[in-house]
């Protein structure tokens, strides 16, 4: 038999390239994530089920650090007395607390920026895919939007658990030392989220405004027309000027509510026990930690009203416009 034999052997099927139409849809194919992100509505609840795994240790170092945060002045208060009295003993209790603290700060900072850059790059990559019937303008603004939401894990939720963890210690070590202070505490809370109920509406009608323009910004900057272009800043700049002075007025009348708790538990601490100096040190910053975390709740319940806004609109498709939004 001659070697030619060999070539009775079946051929090798062809492999022949997709069209760019099918290629196209191959490399823009969901995978793992993708499915979740690309399948459901994009929320907040959705990036916490797609990731849930990193978010939640990334919240785990975030609660170690704030409990240890919320030690410091009642372990600085114990070390006062305790150097007062010729011991040490409570001032290197307060000095390994806080290398723990920097320790683990340093630990949760490294591995955030790692997860949630990687959180933003799928989130882009699955909005592009959604928005593959948007004008570039709208496209373009809704990336930058969906941000938000990553941004609303990384920073304000965390903040919020941070808050809640130190509102609690607060109250808890103020009610310790006298139930007067806990209690002027938890009042001031209810009268800060009061405050706020009267500026949601107002909050989530302005960011509405300012996001309409925003997705304008792409198309009006191709037309390179100098009067367009000017018309559509001054309009950024006019609901940015109103967001900010709404802001202000809301914080200014916190602030009232939040100073005349500290005012009331330094007079009631002062004039009415019987504390060492170390324990007035304690009432005060733990009086002042409470202002501190009592502010991240308005500033949650701002940015929430805002991402509600942003959520509706990020899930509308070309055929289905974003809800127009009442202007004033």
């Amino acid at each position: 038999m001659s070697s030619g034999c060999s070539d009775l052997s079946p051929p090798r099927p062809v492999q022949r390239k997709p069209p760019d139409d099918q290629a196209d849809q191959f490399l823009r194919r969901p995978i793992g994530v993708f499915d979740v992100l690309t399948d459901q509505t994009l929320s907040i609840p959705t990036l916490l089920r797609a990731f849930r795994g990193k978010v939640v240790l990334t919240w785990g170092l975030t609660l170690g650090e704030t409990g240890l945060m919320a030690l410091i002045p009642l372990f600085t208060g114990l070390a006062i007395d305790g150097l007062l009295a010729g011991t040490l003993q409570e001032f290197w209790l307060l000095s390994g607390l806080l290398a723990m603290l920097v320790v683990l700060s340093v630990l949760r900072r490294v591995y955030d920026t790692r997860v949630y850059s990687a959180i933003r790059v799928e989130l882009g990559v699955a909005q592009v895919g959604r928005g593959a019937e948007l004008a570039v303008s709208a496209l373009n603004a809704r990336v930058g939007m969906g941000r938000e939401l990553v941004e609303f894990l990384e920073e304000t939720l965390p903040m919020v658990m941070a808050s809640v963890v130190q509102l609690a210690v607060s109250v808890i070590i103020l009610f310790s030392f006298a139930p007067m202070l806990a209690g002027s505490a938890i009042l001031s809370v209810f009268g800060l989220m009061a405050l706020y109920a009267l500026f949601h509406r107002r909050f989530f009608r302005l960011n509405g405004l300012l996001n309409q323009q925003i997705e304008r910004q792409v198309s009006i900057l191709q037309r390179r027309r100098p009067e367009h272009v000017l018309g559509h800043l001054k309009r950024l700049r006019r609901r940015e000027v109103q967001l900010s002075d709404t802001e202000a007025i809301l914080y200014g009348l916190i602030f009232v509510v939040l100073l005349a708790m500290i005012l009331f538990n330094l007079w009631y601490g002062t004039t009415n026990l019987a504390l060492s100096i170390g324990a007035i040190f304690a009432v005060i910053s733990y009086s002042w930690e409470f202002i501190d975390s009592a502010l991240a709740l308005p500033l949650t319940l701002q940015h929430w009203s805002r991402l509600s806004e942003i959520t509706g609109r990020l899930n509308q498709s070309a055929a289905r416009p974003a809800p127009s939004v009442a202007r004033d």
